[in-house]
């Protein structure tokens, strides 16, 4: 039988055994994040690991541990990243190997929060939280200019680019960093995006401190302005080896009727594709596992052809009467939630 077994990694060895199979490392299993980590509240890096079977490495993982209101969990955002092909026997072998290990290791993690490609029954919905499993990739390398960037999107998207850039009142602009006081006048069209589409947003220090924190090298902010410098949209994108992704983004009802989330899309892309980017993922759209996301599929669709798929977010638990316990509070708080909701309904008429 062959010999299977997670062993912790020094500092540097996660990103030198990806470069050496060939791969790029997620900025999120990248050493960059753990300064993200150390800086929020609650979270914390909580080690880098190798999955080693026969003693030949097969994936790499790192891991962000999360203390929430009561209970502990691990999260390996956007990992594992593997060194072999993720088939859904390989993708079992390092669940059963890293759980036997975290169980040891982690004693207080409920769960680990993990992405696979591959559905299986020791893969639970998350807990908390939406998930996708398809996006929307721009492949800046490939394109190799910004004319054939602009040609290999739908005609839609080539058109309401085009009439954005048409239109002399918006103003295109890098603002990496900002100061946090600067932010709050962005952070109010995100409090404006969040209420107009149905969404919860975080307080604005994870925005800051993810900017700060990870520093301009892996955290951008661009913006499209009103030429009287009214913010009218922007957008977060983390960077990595060659592949960015567009995190967080925010527009008014003024700015969508302008066009300036076209104009910032296209803008974005021109820049990071001049800096060397290779692939801009636009974060998400809708699936079976993510209907929530349908809203963004129009608009993202329009910049690429190509959607694809990729492996979304599963909990895999660590302690099953702590998990079932969780499961328990979490539907008897959205039961509760929901009964007020219906109530003040009733009220109203």
């Amino acid at each position: 039988m062959p010999r299977s077994q997670v062993v912790p990694l020094t500092p540097g060895a996660l990103e030198d055994a990806v470069v050496a199979a060939g791969g790029t490392v997620p900025v999120e299993q990248s050493e960059a994040w753990d300064d993200f980590d150390r800086a929020m509240p609650g979270r914390e890096p909580a080690g880098r690991y190798v999955w080693l079977l026969d003693g030949e490495p097969r994936a790499v993982i790192a891991l962000t541990r999360l203390r929430g209101r009561g209970f502990t969990y691990l999260w390996a955002k956007h990992g594992p990243v593997w060194l072999v092909e993720d088939t859904p026997d390989v993708e079992a072998g390092l669940r059963r190997a890293l759980t036997s290990s975290l169980r040891a290791a982690e004693p207080a993690a409920a769960f680990v929060r993990l992405h696979a490609r591959h559905g299986a029954a020791d893969l639970h919905e998350l807990l908390q939280s939406v998930t996708f499993d398809r996006t929307v990739v721009l492949d800046l390398a490939g394109a190799g200019d910004a004319d054939t960037l602009l040609a290999s999107m739908k005609k839609r998207g080539r058109r309401d680019v085009r009439k954005a850039g048409r239109n002399a009142d918006l103003v295109f602009a890098d603002e990496t960093g900002m100061t946090d006081e600067a932010f709050a006048e962005l952070y109010a069209l995100l409090e404006e995006t969040g209420e107009r589409d149905g969404f919860g947003i975080a307080p604005m220090s994870q925005y800051t401190t993810m900017l700060s924190s990870l520093g301009p090298d892996h955290a951008r902010l661009f913006t499209v302005r009103h030429a009287d410098t009214r913010p009218l949209c922007w957008g977060i994108v983390a960077v990595g080896q060659g592949e960015a992704t567009y995190y967080y983004a925010a527009s008014s009802g003024e700015g969508r009727r302008s066009g300036a989330p076209d104009l910032l899309v296209w803008e974005m892309a021109k820049q990071l594709q001049a800096e060397g980017v290779a692939r801009f993922d636009l974060m998400g759209i809708d699936s079976d596992r993510a209907p929530g996301l349908r809203g963004v599929r129009d608009f993202k669709t329009k910049f690429s052809e190509e959607i694809v798929e990729v492996p979304g977010a599963w909990d895999v638990v660590l302690r099953p009467a702590r998990y079932r316990a969780l499961v328990a509070a979490l539907r008897a708080k959205r039961s509760a939630t929901a009964a007020v909701r219906s109530l003040r309904s009733r009220l109203r008429r």
